[in-house]
């Protein structure tokens, strides 16, 4: 084997193990925004719920004036 082709070999075989931490990079930041958007996913639902609630408490009737329960 010549030089040149153990300089190949080693080319090679560093830019395969790139290539594995890379897409172990790309697998986990592929987790964690799918994981984010569930996130995301489930805020925007809350929200919605929550505005709907508030509507429906600014356009209720006023709230009746009670004695407290021990009157």
């Amino acid at each position: 084997m010549s030089d040149a082709e153990g300089d190949l070999i080693r080319r090679i075989e560093t830019l395969e193990t790139r290539l594995a931490y890379q897409d172990e990079a790309v697998e986990t930041l592929n987790e964690t925004i799918t994981a984010q958007w569930k996130v995301i996913d489930r805020l925007q639902r809350e929200v919605a719920m929550l505005s709907e609630r508030l509507d429906e408490a600014a356009s209720g009737a006023q709230p009746v004036d009670r004695p407290p329960p021990h009157y």
